[in-house]
């Protein structure tokens, strides 16, 4: 493409100018050569077409910025350049419509390009699926079916890493959307939601879990059996260990990605038994008689 020089078409020896002496120049331009002056000059006509044109770009913050960098490379150097010529029919040149995307082509090249159409990719498709804790702590193959565009359903199998993070896609390549004029199909984006359970709750790489004990387990101590994925651990239990403690053990939560394990973190619970023999009652009463414990001394 020929370079165009704005500033000479303006009068203006170079780009060392202000921004009100750009639009200076262009008013005393395009009054020395508006048509309605020099009817009978078809230059004029010309001229003053790529008056407005160089105003347009050097007018414009971002446009001249772009601009003064070619200008620096063909004028600023001493490189030649000279005028481009108009397409027939056009209004601005192809070397302006750098500058603002406007690409206004005689009717034989756009005959040409439209035998010559430009490959597009096909869009992304965005989707999500849920699992387990355990499942994305061990990994699988799941299966799923979407419906295509074309309205039939279409089955994927999906291969979930161990130790995926909540939230993370999968991406399968050229699963997407058809690409047009020979691009290349969009992706299909799997966002993997790992789901909490009854179990197990899911923070970072730590696991959460209730340990429920019972009122005397709590009172005198005990050690009881924990669930973790894989395997049944056990936790000895201190006394005097109260509701809404926590015990952490380590190691035992989700994959870090390193090798290693986060935390299992057991709230304790101490739960009430809601129906008593009566010799269980009798124990409580006679309890309620010789002790002299009271829960709300440190709130009065």
């Amino acid at each position: 493409m020929i370079f165009k020089d704005y500033y000479k078409i303006l009068g203006l020896e170079n780009n060392k100018v202000t921004p009100e002496e750009i639009k200076t120049a262009y008013r005393e331009q395009a009054k020395k050569y508006h048509p309605d002056i020099n009817s009978e000059n078809d230059f004029s006509e010309e001229r003053f077409k790529d008056i407005n044109e160089a105003y347009k770009v050097l007018s414009t913050p971002v446009s001249r910025r772009k601009y003064d960098r070619m200008w620096n490379s063909n004028i600023g150097k001493k490189k030649k350049f000279e005028e481009s010529k108009r397409e027939e029919g056009s209004i601005f040149s192809n070397f302006f419509n750098m500058f603002f995307g406007e690409q206004l082509e005689s009717k034989k090249k756009k005959n040409i390009r439209k035998k010559e159409k430009v490959p597009v990719k096909g869009e992304n498709i965005d989707t999500e699926i849920d699992v387990s804790i355990e499942e994305a702590y061990y990994g699988l193959d799941k299966k799923i079916s979407l419906r295509t565009q074309n309205g039939k359903m279409k089955s994927f199998t999906i291969k979930i890493p161990a130790g995926i993070r909540n939230g993370e896609k999968i991406r399968l390549i050229g699963q997407g959307k058809n690409g047009e004029n020979g691009g290349k199909n969009g992706d299909l984006l799997i966002k993997i939601n790992i789901k909490d359970d009854k179990k197990f709750s899911l923070r970072g790489i730590d696991l959460y879990t209730d340990l429920c004990i019972a009122p005397w387990e709590a009172v005198l101590g005990t050690k009881v059996s924990l669930d973790t994925i894989g395997e049944t651990i056990f936790l000895h239990i201190p006394q005097g260990i109260e509701s809404g403690e926590r015990i952490k053990i380590p190691e035992k939560g989700y994959k870090d990605g390193k090798g290693g394990r986060g935390e299992l973190i057991a709230d304790v619970k101490i739960m009430i038994p809601k129906t008593l023999t009566k010799e269980e009652l009798g124990f409580f009463k006679k309890l309620s008689e010789i002790s002299k414990f009271n829960p709300r001394t440190n709130l009065e």
